[in-house]
């Protein structure tokens, strides 16, 4: 079935959804952005069970935008779909499902598990059409472009990186921002890409006094 768009190949525009879809890991990323233009935030597979700052970032990307959960069909799949179950608001979780379908990824040598295909082995339009039924909001136009993304290099301009008191402003500007104080540079940097165009944390930075140390 046709939905409006192709897997961005010869020119078709990708349908944008605005809720951050997350998925295991990062060929289930790469192959989720053939099918749409999203926000895509990997678990790293089990890793986020122990991972306090991945899940701090996934309940405020729920808070922010809501969350559309598209993980594997097979168990371990549906470990982490029960696990994230349990630690997002549920008014702010969608679920999609992809279908079992058997065979082996091109990149493996072997089948999974359970002999399914995966989230990387979906074509694009059957991803599309478990968004779809997931109820995802696609924002018809696709959106706004994508701006320059903020850098490590503009944390270190502002202070928040490589500065001799960068851990307590960055645990300042974390604050403000209400993500954990214990966040790396690196955390940091990807949630601020994920909730702001650089133009907006530019003027965030602003509003903490740091306008002079922020070069254009």
């Amino acid at each position: 079935a046709a939905h409006g768009a192709g897997p961005g190949e010869g020119g078709a525009v990708k349908r944008r959804i605005r809720e951050v879809v997350v998925v295991e890991g990062r060929y289930d990323k790469n192959a989720l952005k053939q099918a749409v233009e999203a926000t895509v935030v990997e678990t790293g597979g089990f890793g986020v069970f122990n991972d306090k700052e991945r899940l701090a970032l996934l309940r405020r990307l729920a808070e922010e935008r809501g969350l559309i959960l598209l993980t594997d069909s097979d168990g371990a799949g549906f470990v982490i779909r029960n696990f994230l179950k349990g630690a997002i608001p549920k008014e702010r979780l969608k679920q999609a499902y992809i279908p079992d379908i058997y065979g082996k990824e091109r990149r493996k040598s072997a089948p999974g598990k359970e002999g399914k295909l995966g989230v990387e082995g979906m074509p694009p339009e059957v991803l599309v059409q478990a968004l779809e039924r997931a109820g995802a909001t696609f924002e018809d136009g696709g959106g706004a472009a994508a701006g320059t993304a903020i850098t490590k290099g503009d944390l270190y301009e502002l202070g928040f990186s490589g500065g001799p008191d960068s851990g307590v402003r960055r645990a300042a500007l974390l604050k403000k921002l209400g993500l954990p104080e214990r966040m790396t540079a690196n955390a940091l940097l990807e949630a601020l890409n994920i909730l702001y165009s650089r133009e907006e944390f530019l003027e965030a930075a602003v509003g903490f006094g740091m306008e002079n140390e922020a070069r254009a």
